[in-house]
């Protein structure tokens, strides 16, 4: 699939997002659900005193952020390594092949520190297992030899916090999935969160946006503060060739026009879906297999990239007869709504 300018997945054009990050739980925008938690555990994690804790015990329990990409998943590892005043130590599910590479890392994490695992739904079925014990009694058991002379033996471990981030939640086993003591699901933003996220990253990236402005490009960032980043970005640079440091609303529309991104944070390939399911199959239904086809793109592709935002705004429905342009879809790609019929979704 070619790259799209609302693509949540963070892409090499990111790069300089991490200079945009907070630091500190007070400067997080959004997720006030999961920042009050957080910050009732951090209290509660600073007060206990590691000599009195049990064997095993840990001073910050493990925690699993899951939700949708771009939300934030990394950041709050990283505040929350910040709040603690202990290193970070990072990596990947799919990064994570053998379990040397576990013991290599958990053998190297102080006391206290934080293990963030980003993808962490990607590990294979054996590697998640090694982290059973360590997780529960932080203790790393090693299998050495086969069969009858095998002899496991088992390496201490220094009280860590595993943080785990996942967009598919799902795909985690039962048996490590309930070994996380705190589980957040991170939602997607509302427009003022997102105008909040343009405006401070705007002065951090030089330029300047007003804040009607700012709810202008938050209402095409799809809840999601990666891709407003992403847009505030582009617009710069728009901005910079005209010779200016601020992006005016001639800007900001040139940018999105340049970019394909329509008034409802639809791109081409959002229009191409819809408009293939209106005007080939009069809205619905139609099958996966057959739009994939259609589209060009595999099944995965349309599954997980191109319909879950469409899902989350109602502008698509899934039935068991296959997928339906709802009225906010025909209005959004600037189509008539069709009149509902005898269909049987």
């Amino acid at each position: 699939m070619e790259d799209r300018i609302i693509d949540p997945n963070i892409a090499q054009e990111d790069s300089d997002e991490v200079s945009l990050r907070p630091s500190r739980l007070s400067q997080f925008i959004g997720q006030e659900r999961v920042k009050k938690n957080l910050q009732t555990f951090l209290e509660a994690a600073k007060t206990r005193d590691p000599k009195k804790l049990g064997k095993g015990e840990g001073i910050l329990d493990h925690i699993l952020f899951y939700g949708p990409p771009g939300l934030g998943k990394t950041t709050l590892a990283v505040i929350v390594a910040s709040e603690l005043g202990v290193s970070l130590k990072r990596t990947t599910g799919k990064a994570l092949e053998r379990a040397g590479d576990v013991a290599a890392i958990l053998t190297g994490l102080s006391e206290g520190d934080i293990l963030f695992v980003d993808e962490i739904h990607r590990m294979n079925p054996q590697i998640e297992e090694t982290f059973y014990s360590a997780m529960e009694d932080f203790r790393f058991d090693i299998v050495l030899g086969k069969g009858p002379s095998a002899r496991t033996i088992t390496l201490p471990l220094n009280r860590f916090t595993l943080i785990g981030a996942t967009t598919r939640i799902s795909l985690l086993s039962s048996p490590l999935r309930d070994r996380f003591g705190i589980i957040e699901r991170l939602e997607y933003y509302t427009p003022p969160e997102l105008a909040e996220v343009a405006k401070r990253a705007s002065k951090a990236l030089g330029v300047e946006i007003d804040k009607e402005l700012a709810h202008l490009l938050a209402k095409r960032a799809r809840g999601t503060p990666r891709i407003v980043l992403r847009l505030l970005r582009r617009a710069r640079d728009f901005a910079v060739v005209s010779g200016t440091n601020v992006i005016g609303k001639e800007v900001l529309l040139e940018t999105f026009k340049a970019l394909e991104v329509n008034d409802y944070g639809l791109d081409k390939m959002d229009r191409r879906l819809l408009e293939t399911i209106i005007e080939r199959f009069s809205g619905g239904p139609v099958g996966l297999e057959t739009m994939a086809a259609i589209l060009g793109e595999d099944r995965d592709s349309v599954e997980d990239v191109i319909e879950p935002y469409l899902l989350q705004e109602g502008m698509i429905e899934r039935t068991p007869r296959g997928r339906v342009v709802l009225e906010k879809g025909y209005i959004a790609c600037g189509l008539k709504p069709r009149v509902k019929d005898d269909l049987l979704f």
